[in-house]
């Protein structure tokens, strides 16, 4: 069996459905190798971000004594941190709907496949092993497609959301160090 015949027995609902597959293919594909190139950039630089933003507010803090300094350089320090996490988690709602429901489009092209091959089929008369396998083999397709898709949004997922998660924890081991020499 070929893509080409495939896709000449096919209707209107199953062609809408491969198109819909593929766009999440390629949308999960670009969303996830942008989000895990970028959180990679920043896991690596958020510790010496936040140093720099917070040296370059030093001169706000001159003057300020030990508890309004260390209220100051929290809030700053808080403020990034949640900055980042917002950058940071930019793009992974698009690949967890997408892992989400890849899974269930593939499976409802196949239902929809296998309804229309055993129309075809109780039309026919005939229920013979070829008269069956080759319509639902051919709707099951679709399920290896919603596979296809899920698959990789779910891998790109995790990858990013530890990677986020590492950031983060850098994030506040630099934070703490901030505080503590803000402390001297």
């Amino acid at each position: 069996m070929d893509f080409a015949f495939y896709w000449g027995h096919t209707d209107a609902v199953s062609k809408t459905l491969f198109f819909i597959l593929f766009a999440l293919s390629i949308i999960s594909w670009v969303v996830g190798i942008i989000r895990v190139a970028q959180s990679c950039k920043l896991a690596g630089s958020i510790g010496d971000n936040l140093k720099q933003s917070i040296s370059s507010s030093a001169a706000e803090l001159d003057g300020l004594d030990f508890g309004q300094k260390k209220m100051v350089v929290e809030q700053k320090l808080l403020q990034n941190i949640a900055r980042y996490r917002y950058e940071m988690e930019k793009g992974l709602p698009i690949l967890g709907t997408t892992a989400s429901i890849a899974p269930f489009i593939g499976l409802f092209g196949t239902v929809w496949g296998i309804f229309h091959a055993l129309h075809s089929i109780s039309k026919s008369g005939q229920a013979g092993l070829a008269q069956v396998a080759g319509p639902v083999g051919e709707a099951l397709i679709m399920t290896g497609l919603g596979l296809a898709v899920a698959i990789p949004a779910v891998v790109f997922y995790n990858i990013a959301t530890r990677m986020n998660k590492r950031a983060i924890h850098v994030a506040n081991d630099a934070a703490h160090q901030i505080l503590a020499q803000t402390a001297r």
